[in-house]
Order: C-alpha cells, then structure tokens, then sequence
C-alpha cells in the first residue's frame, strides 16, 4: 500500500520511487524525458508534461492538505478538460482511488455513486455545479468540493466549495513524500449488473499499465510524433486507456469536448493536427464516412480504432473504403478487465469481418459451459479471462466479485464462438446490456425504474437496432389495467425524472403478458425479434 517515504534527498528512495509504474511516477518520468513537449491539448490551451506534472503535484497536495489520505476516494464529475486530466494524475500521485462518474447521471445516481464508494471529495465542473450541488445534499458527510471553472459557481450552487484555482495556487509545489505501489487501487469504475445496482471495479496502477502496455504493442505505439485524437470521455475505461500510452512514450493526446461530436470538425482535427490515431465509436465513424469529400483529405493516420459497441459490417467496409492502407483495429473487452481483452488487428480486418479478434497480449482467455468446461471450436460458451488485467474484485460486494471470480477465472458474462484460427465472434450478452451509441445501458437497471410506474404491472427492455445508435431501449410493457394503459409519454416522463437521458427507452410498446420459459424467466431473445422492425432499419 502507499507509504510515506524517506525524504526525497535520500539517493536510494529516489532510485525505488523511480521503479514505480504507477501513475504519479509514470507523469513524473515523463515530465523528465519530454518535459517542453505539449502531453495535451484541449479547445486551443495546451499543457507541456512538465506543466501538467507540475499541476498533478498541487492537485495531489491541494488534497492532502483537505485530509485525503492514500486509498480513500476522490470522485470526479467533470468533462473532458485539461483540468481532469490534471485532476486524474494528482489523486493517482496522492495514492488515493480516483473515481470518475458519467456526466450524464442525474442526482440521485450521482448521490447513490458517492455514497456508496464513501467519496471523501469531489472534483466538479462548474457545468454540473447545479447537479452536484443536488446530489451533495444528501451527503452530509461529504466535506471538501472543489469546481473547476467560474468561481462564482461555488457560492451560488455548491456552498462551501472551494475554486479548483484557488486551491491549486494554495498547496504547496514540492510532491509529496508518498511511495505509491504498482498494485496499490488506483481507480474505481463503476459498471453495472443484473440487478440494476451499480458495482464498482476496482482497477490497481498495474492493471492499466499492463492494458497500456498490450496496447502500445498491439498497436505499435512508439514514437514522440505520435498524436492521439481522445474521442471517447475520461470518464469511460476506454478514454481513460487511450491516453495512457501516450503519456508512456511522450505524444500528444488531443481532448474531444464530451457529449459533442461533429463529424466535419472531427475530420478538420485529425486532418490539421497530423493525428496518428484515433478511437471512436461505430455512429461517429459511420457519419465521418459518410462527409463528402472525405477521402481526398491529407491525413497522417498509422492507425484508426472502434470498439464500445456492436459495428455493422457496412460500417467496418466503409472504414476501409474511406481510409485505405491505414490499419483499422477493433478493440473488444470491458471495464473489469481494465478493459481489452481482444483485438482485431489491420491485417484481418476484411478477412474477419465481424470478429472481434483474438485475445490480446496478457489475457487469457477459455470458452466455457455452465460447468466451466471448455467447449469446442465453433460452438458458443461463456468467455473467462485470466492475467494481469483482471480487476482486484467489486468495491463493497464480496458476493458479486465470489460470483464473478468462480473457478479462479472472471466471468465475463458474454456468450462467444470460437473459429479454427482463434479468433472471436460475440453472439449474445448473459447480462442483456443495451449499447447505444458507444453506451453501456443495463436493462435490469431500466427495468427497475419503470417498474415503480403505479400503472405498470410488469415490464422487460431489450435492445432494438437503430441506424444512428446500434441499438436502442424498447420498453415492453404489461400495464396494470389493459384497458387503460397510460401513454407512451407517461412512461418517458418517469423515467426522465429518475435515469440519465441516454439510458431512458426510445420504444414504449404494451403486451398482455411477457413470454417465458417453463422456469419462469423472460424470454428477451423473442422480444427482441418481435419488436425489432420498431427500431428502423440497420442497413
């Protein structure tokens, strides 16, 4: 666990420090090795590593001097900004447990999140000042909040924070004296599962840095010209991820505005700051393929990259269509495993349409039965992962991590093929997530929220195709009295009130009763072939 060192001046604790993969020492040897060169850039501002080392360091004693010790929680509810990654590296470099929360949760999400990782602070931006402000009222306990951006946010919506600025310019510049172990936690993320609760993973220094470093091999990521087009938030694993090698061989990463995206601006990005390699989902690629114009544009692309959410073959061949030579990578894993799992690389992209690849380097990977035996090449089993990018269990859940870890191997709850060469073909998910444009909706959690309708006697959702977002939320519904069913709208309105705009259905269809097995389970599978034509064509 984190320590408090000898001083800095002792030759010995310098060398043992310097061993250190963690993130505060990762930063450091970067601001070390590329100290003038801009690490990132965001909206026209710049940060140089050895400026956003120096930031990291007054973000890590701004807290310290507030009471956060090594291992307990500091929560992030902020965009992607310059100032969040200054906030990430400062709580690594304190030895606390960062833990980001999707900006696009409302109140009472937020308050359940903190109250159940026991934030000790809060890092919000003056955005979300309002909401933040909602949910700490619940958190009596909750002491120290600083807002990052117009102080005025503070005294108007959040009394008692303190301005992000004014507590950097207030701590002190020398880092702190704290040695912080490779296998120390250093994130908490919080996925979701069957039953609607959120449960938080909980990732060490050492798991990212060996997802980091598969990444930087897989992808070939070596070069101090390399510049990185973050088109995914710092919130989510996979924008967390693709910044990391980055900081690791001194390229510059590229920050994209969360919860905006234009495909015109995109493409003028990657086109004028020479961007090396890009991740988006597949609804951003689709609308970059489809600007005109865009092949003849003058890009320096060694490599582009989907994940975080089922691509159609049109898609993929669009990619390579609009892009030609450039290798096209499909990433595929999950929160828990810090988070790829399986990459399909350039080389196989056309030839393996559809896969998600083989596993990466550090996974190790089995399809198996309900047994745990493995099952044979083409026949379709649970996949199980071992290696050190496992995740080190569920914050406050021995159950669920029990569960998750049976027979020494986690469980990832995706139902997968297997072909003759190795590589990998998803066919369904055990937990019914919904992505919807690159987001995890979890249906249980949905289920759960309408559930409450007083005129509501049952209810399933499943996801349906949609041309722009993959796959959207349908709502089946058995309403109390099938002669008065409430409206469609009713059924929106409620779940606006209590879900975050993206995780609430887009469908709302009524039955006189859900299929079922003879166990009594709810047959999705069936539900999502009858409503599927609800969701508008895919092609």
């Amino acid at each position: 666990m984190s320590r408090t060192s000898a001083p800095e001046s002792d030759p010995l604790r310098q060398l043992e420090r310097a061993r250190r993969m963690s993130h505060g020492e990762q930063l450091a040897r970067a601001a070390r090795k590329f100290g003038a060169r801009v690490a990132f850039r965001f909206r026209g501002e710049e940060r140089s590593f050895a400026e956003l080392d120096r930031r990291a360091t007054r973000v890590a004693n701004a807290l310290r001097e507030r009471g956060v010790a090594p291992g307990e929680r500091v929560a992030l509810l902020l965009p992607n900004r310059l100032e969040t990654v200054e906030a990430i590296f400062g709580i690594c470099r304190v030895g606390a447990i960062c833990v980001p929360l999707n900006t696009r949760l409302v109140a009472d999400e937020v308050a359940a999140l903190l109250r159940d990782c026991g934030a000790r602070a809060v890092l919000v931006d003056e955005s979300l000042a309002e909401l933040a402000g909602k949910a700490r009222a619940q958190l009596p306990g909750l002491a120290t909040c600083l807002v990052v951006g117009d102080p005025r946010a503070c005294t108007a919506l959040l009394p008692g924070a303190t301005p992000y600025e004014e507590a950097l310019a207030g701590a002190s510049s020398a880092p702190p004296e704290l040695d912080v172990a490779d296998c120390d936690p250093a994130f908490l993320m919080y996925t979701s599962g069957t039953t609607g609760r959120p449960k938080g993973a909980l990732l060490s220094h050492f798991n990212l840095f060996m997802n980091s470093l598969a990444g930087m091999i897989e992808q070939r990521i070596s070069g101090e010209d390399e510049v990185w087009l973050a088109g995914l938030p710092l919130f989510h694993i996979g924008g967390l991820n693709g910044i990391l090698p980055y900081v690791m061989t001194g390229g510059t990463s590229i920050l994209w505005p969360t919860g905006h995206f234009d495909a015109a601006e995109a493409v003028t990005e990657m086109e004028r700051s020479r961007v090396t390699g890009c991740f988006f989902v597949a609804t951003q690629w689709q609308q970059i393929c489809a600007l005109p114009g865009v092949r003849e544009r003058d890009f320096a692309l060694r490599r582009i990259a989907w994940g975080a959410s089922t691509a159609l073959p049109s898609v993929l061949r669009a990619m390579a269509e609009t892009f030609p030579g450039v290798p096209l990578y499909t990433f595929f894993g999950q929160t828990e495993m810090s988070s790829v799992t399986a990459v399909l690389r350039g080389e196989d992209a056309l030839r393996k349409l559809g896969s998600v690849g083989r596993p990466c380097l550090n996974v190790e990977a089995r399809i198996v039965d309900d047994e745990m035996n493995d099952v044979a090449a083409g026949k379709v089993g649970e996949i199980v992962y071992r290696g050190p990018t496992v995740c080190q269990g569920y914050w406050g859940a021995p159950e669920a991590t029990a569960e998750a870890f049976a027979g020494g191997w986690f469980h990832s709850g995706d139902l997968v093929r297997q072909d003759e060469e190795g590589f990998l073909w998803v066919v369904d998910r055990k937990k019914d997530v919904i992505i919807s444009g690159g987001e995890n909706i979890y249906s249980a959690e949905v289920e759960a929220v309408i559930d409450q309708h007083p005129q509501v006697a049952e209810v399933a959702v499943v996801g349906i195709p949609h041309p722009r977002w993959m796959e959207t939320p349908c709502a089946v519904v058995v309403p109390r009295d099938a002669r008065r069913p409430p409206p469609p709208e009713a059924i929106l309105e409620h779940c606006r009130a209590r879900l975050a705009s993206f995780k609430k259905p887009t469908v709302v269809v009524y039955t006189d009763a859900l299929p079922r097995n003879a166990s009594g389970k709810v047959l999705k599978t069936r539900l999502r072939e009858r409503y599927r034509a609800l969701g508008g064509s895919d092609e």
